[in-house]
């Protein structure tokens, strides 16, 4: 397995059964975003000072394409099939949709403020937009790509991730130290948890069983049973852990 991390100018391919950096990519100013293509020949990063996306062919670990998007390109997920790549644009508050095939923008989604995390569900109809400026949480139909639903969350959401069987989605308000559970049938917060200061970052394990929140402040990660949505144990780690997307393993 490959890891992939990504600091100030550079991408850094990380073999996870060594925990040992193979290579060091240059990509844009200020990466953010990273997201991996379903048959893992991809990575694409969202640099968000210089308003691009870096595509990385993972066999060579050199940058193959510069996507040009809107200013402050932040979180970002990519279909099932590896054809579409939705990008959050904070500062015109869109998604842009890239057409992977041809690396260009397709489509312009509206919505809420300053949007941050996006996460598709695990069927690949909806895609969850956390809008940072407005404390709420976009859901959009991926077939006609329109928003259905807007969904109020804590303040400052952030980071977000969806349960492997799509029931119930978890979204880290930065801004209130909580964490938002989202009934995805019904589209109502089921539940609050408190974690660790200035939560940033959310992932699930891929049984489900467990939530992970690196808590940016806190400088420790919040384990969190879905069971019973219980806090079982923070876990202290080094200072300013900043983590965005799914970060533990499918």
């Amino acid at each position: 397995d490959i890891g992939v991390t990504g600091v100030q100018t550079c991408a850094l391919p990380i073999y996870t059964s060594t925990n040992a950096v193979t290579a060091t990519i240059t990509v844009g100013s200020n990466p953010h975003g990273i997201t991996v293509s379903p048959d893992g020949s991809t990575v694409y990063v969202t640099n968000s000072e210089n308003h691009t996306i870096s595509v990385i062919n993972t066999f060579t670990n050199t940058v193959t394409a510069t996507i040009i998007v809107g200013p402050e390109p932040s979180g970002e997920a990519i279909s099932l099939d590896g054809s579409k790549l939705y990008v959050a644009i904070e500062d015109v508050n869109t998604i842009s949709v890239i057409n992977t095939a041809i690396n260009a923008i397709s489509d312009t989604i509206d919505v809420g403020l300053e949007p941050q995390g996006v996460a598709l569900s695990p069927d690949g109809t909806k895609l969850y937009v956390g809008n940072q400026g407005d404390n709420n949480i976009n859901v959009i139909n991926t077939v006609n790509n329109t928003v259905t639903e807007t969904i109020a969350v804590g303040f400052s959401p952030e980071g977000i991730t969806v349960s492997p069987d799509g029931s119930r989605v978890y979204v880290a308000n930065l801004g209130d130290t909580t964490v938002s559970v989202i009934d995805a049938a019904t589209n109502t917060v089921s539940a609050i948890i408190m974690v660790g200061n200035f939560p940033y970052g959310v992932s699930i394990t891929p049984d489900g069983s467990e939530v992970f929140v690196s808590n940016y402040f806190g400088n420790s990660a919040s384990v969190i049973n879905t069971s019973n949505n219980v806090v079982t144990t923070t876990v202290p780690v080094g200072n300013h852990p900043f983590t965005f997307g799914n970060f533990i393993s499918r």
